[in-house]
């Protein structure tokens, strides 16, 4: 199954242009304070431990864990081993934090030991990682405030070097019980002798009860040189999702070595295109090769709004996906030309936009330009090629200036990616290249689905729901949060960032004290007038700051419709009303 390119599909419905900015609002928003009775079990890098990586792994670790499965719902580990949970009903009687699990081993002995790593499976089940190399799969029973049961441990096992958890799901695989969980480390690579001396290592196990004992069934490594930003198993276990700086690739299955794929040679023979394709600002034509002698009979076409299937009976489709853009298909037609060829002729149903490829990923066809559109396009490039230098430059249009351009105009490298990989295979089946849009986090909105990742494009922030099981819409856009993706590269001092799952408003926090809220644009009481549109504004954006009463360092953040959580190492901390 050969990797595809794919690119992520805009919901253009829910971007709004006429955005104009947030308003400071001075309304308090009420706090509550738990104090705890133990600190958080913070562990700190060593000085073995000083590479990039190594800090966005675990020196920005969120040591605070939202319940998907049961609202308002949070844990975390304290420095005695203890799993602590808390569920809020009502904000003014918070009580204490309840003891679930105890992690009895004595971590402290382990030299290269992390922080221990908690992750939800499922509505009754939890992963543990104790930072030593020890995986707990716990069955925790319903939770929630009205549980008082205590997390039972049905598995564990040592898997090795030290770990933290990025995910993990359970699934009923052929009426077995089953669960899949996907580990990070950082490791030294003896082959890594340009960089830094280490890779990062994500590990896939599969977890299944087998004659009545849990045991682990299967065991898949990647490799890559960058920490993901982004990493789940989809349901069922049927493939993997990777967003990362550089490449990952599967090195290794139950200890045996994967072939890896011979390098491409570097003259590949061009083959003649299956199709040629031609547009104007309002149709399309599509030429296609057709075997000779072929009738209108045996002519297979397929058309809908966002997809085109077309074939010959017999024979594999020749052309088949999912079209750059919408058409009308009561304005579209095809014929038969010469015996030999099958002419197109597709409506755009928005016209104007200039289409860069025909079907999503297919690279088996070639655009040709007209005359007029190849004049144009000269003559836009013409000052390249002018005879006379232009000695002055900055008297009409002056030239970008790096120097000028702010924080959030920068972006990760051309290589940052999102990929599926297969299951079965191993082998990536769609790629997206991420290398403009900046990604921002991570978000649980229904814990059935995988999580969800919001990623910058141009100034706004855009949530993406992975569809696993739709292969032509694999990353749905779902939501937007205007003029985040600016607002957030000027906060300097930022730690994390999150969401509420309804999406009503997003949330950055700082290293210390503040956090910031912005909300989504609400109804306002009175009637405002912009006068520089001379327009009246129906709705206003609500932006809200928090100062913290701690001088320590914020170590947790999580966010649900009602409530945002900020954890240190002594209190955690309750804000109400945040989505009002």
């Amino acid at each position: 199954m050969a990797a595809s390119n794919y690119s992520l599909k805009v919901n253009r419905e829910l971007l709004d242009p006429n955005f104009e900015s947030y308003r400071l609002s001075l309304d308090a928003i009420p706090t509550y304070n738990v104090e705890l009775d133990a600190a958080v079990e913070e562990v700190k890098l060593k000085d073995t431990q000083y590479t990039l990586e190594h800090m966005r792994a675990f020196g920005m670790y969120n040591y605070l864990h939202l319940d998907p499965w049961y609202e308002d719902s949070v844990l975390f580990v304290d420095c005695k081993g203890r799993v602590l949970s808390l569920t809020v009903t009502l904000d003014t009687a918070l009580g204490k934090p309840r003891e679930v699990y105890r992690i009895t081993a004595d971590s402290s002995q382990c030299e290269d030991r992390l922080c221990a790593s908690l992750s939800l499976t499922s509505a009754t089940w939890a992963a543990l990682s104790d930072g030593t190399g020890r995986l707990h799969l716990l069955r925790t029973g319903k939770r929630g405030d009205s549980s008082q049961n205590k997390w039972e441990p049905l598995f564990s096992e040592d898997m090795g070097e030290p770990f933290t958890i990025l995910h993990s799901i359970s699934h009923v695989q052929a009426g077995v019980h089953t669960m899949e969980v996907l580990l990070l480390r950082i490791q030294k690579d003896p082959q890594e002798t340009k960089g830094s001396g280490y890779s990062v290592s994500l590990e896939w196990i599969t977890v299944a009860n087998t004659e009545k004992k849990y045991e682990t069934t299967k065991r898949r490594v990647l490799r890559g040189k960058s920490v993901p930003h982004y990493a789940a198993v989809e349901p069922q276990g049927k493939g993997l999702m990777v967003a990362s700086e550089k490449p990952f690739v599967f090195t290794h299955v139950d200890g045996r070595p994967v072939e890896l794929p011979d390098p491409e040679p570097m003259e590949v023979e061009k083959t003649d295109p299956i199709y040629f394709w031609q547009q104007t600002a309002e149709d399309i034509t599509v030429c296609v090769r057709m075997p000779e002698g072929v009738t209108k009979e045996e002519v297979q076409f397929r058309l809908t709004a966002d997809n085109i299937r077309l074939g010959v009976q017999g024979f594999p489709p020749l052309l088949e996906g999912q079209l750059y853009a919408s058409v009308d298909t009561e304005a579209s037609a095809w014929i038969i030309k010469n015996d030999k060829s099958l002419e197109v002729t597709l409506q755009k149903r928005s016209e104007g936009p200039m289409w860069s490829e025909l079907v999503m990923g297919d690279r088996r066809g070639e655009c040709v330009m007209s005359d007029e559109q190849a004049a144009l396009i000269h003559e836009r490039l013409t000052y390249l090629t002018a005879e006379d230098l232009n000695g002055n430059p900055d008297k009409d249009k002056p030239p970008c200036n790096s120097q000028e351009l702010e924080d959030c105009d920068g972006f990760p490298e051309d290589s940052f990616s999102l990929t599926h990989f297969d299951g079965e295979s191993l082998k990536p089946t769609q790629v997206v290249n991420l290398g403009s849009h900046q990604y921002l986090f991570t978000v649980d909105v229904n814990p059935c689905d995988m999580p969800c990742l919001c990623l910058r494009h141009d100034v706004d922030a855009l949530v993406w729901q992975p569809r696993p099981d739709q292969p032509s819409n694999m990353w749905e856009h779902i939501a937007t949060f205007n003029a985040l993706g600016y607002v957030q590269a000027s906060k300097r001092d930022k730690k994390f960032a999150t969401c509420a799952p309804n999406f009503s408003y997003a949330s950055l926090c700082e290293c210390l004290r503040r956090s910031f809220i912005y909300r989504q644009p609400s109804p306002v009481e009175t009637v405002l007038f912009n006068r520089k549109q001379g327009r009246q504004v129906g709705q206003v954006a609500k932006q809200q700051v928090a100062s913290l009463d701690s001088d320590k360092p914020i170590l947790g953040f999580r966010a649900t419709n009602e409530r945002l959580y900020i954890l240190t190492s002594s209190n955690l901390f309750v804000l109400k009303n945040v989505n009002d």
